[in-house]
């Protein structure tokens, strides 16, 4: 894991916190150093401060994008505002967590990203020291995986991870993507909040986060077409449905 942050107290605090949690930490001061970083020893998370002087963490987040890089990235921002929330996934940012934060939040936020993604190789049993050890995964029967999803005029490859609206194709981050597959597999049925956080995030932030409330918005955007069916539809104090009125 990569962490930076440039406020030392914060970024010990935090590192320590990690390390005792199973996390093998490299903790850095800035931007510059974060990039470096992860262009020297790829990390399988990256842990990223939105204000750092210099090159900040949504200049690190589009750099390593621009670059192809896919390692998941958890924000961390005391700038509440939805607009600036939406900045931070327009970089291509995976999930942030609000400063002053409860540091489980930090934890629930990782296992979600890092089961997400198939990288928590990285992580250790609490208690159990590093020893440079890579143990490998049990190995798995084949299966032949699903590639194609359709409902409400929208197709989604899901090995090439790709969506189209009609012929129009849809650039999507991840957590996007898989908001919108959960949802299609779905199309129909009214899907509450507490399944949405469980089976996207893999934790229920409760009913004053507003996580789930600006992926729908952003969604809503990239696939919504003048003149044409809004897709995702609000069920009021419940959830969302994907339906083509």
């Amino acid at each position: 894991m990569l962490l930076a942050e440039d406020d030392r107290a914060i970024r010990h605090a935090l590192e320590r916190a990690l390390t005792l949690e199973g996390y093998r930490v490299t903790a850095v001061a800035d931007g510059v150093e974060a990039l470096a970083q992860a262009h020297r020893t790829p990390p399988d998370v990256l842990v990223l401060d939105v204000m750092m002087p210099g090159i900040d963490g949504l200049q690190v987040c589009r750099v390593l994008r621009a670059e192809g890089d896919r390692t998941p990235i958890l924000m961390l921002t005391a700038l509440v505002e939805t607009a600036d929330r939406i900045a931070g996934l327009d970089a291509g940012a995976d999930d942030y967590v609000v400063k002053p934060f409860d540091v489980e939040e930090v934890f629930a936020r990782l296992r979600a990203l890092l089961r997400r993604t198939g990288t928590g190789e990285q992580r250790l049993p609490r208690g159990v020291a590093p020893l440079g050890v890579t143990v490998s995964p049990v190995p798995k029967e084949p299966t032949v995986p699903e590639r194609q999803l359709a409902a409400a005029g929208l197709r989604m490859d899901l090995q090439a991870r790709r969506v189209w609206r009609g012929a129009r194709e849809v650039e999507l981050t991840r957590t996007e993507f898989e908001l919108l597959e959960l949802l299609v597999r779905n199309a129909g049925i009214v899907l509450d909040h507490s399944t949405i956080y469980d089976r996207i995030w893999g934790y229920d932030f409760g009913p004053g986060s507003k996580n789930l409330a600006v992926y729908v918005g952003y969604l809503r955007r990239k696939l919504d077409e003048p003149g044409a069916s809004q897709l995702i539809h609000t069920v009021r104090g419940v959830g969302y449905v994907l339906r083509e009125d």
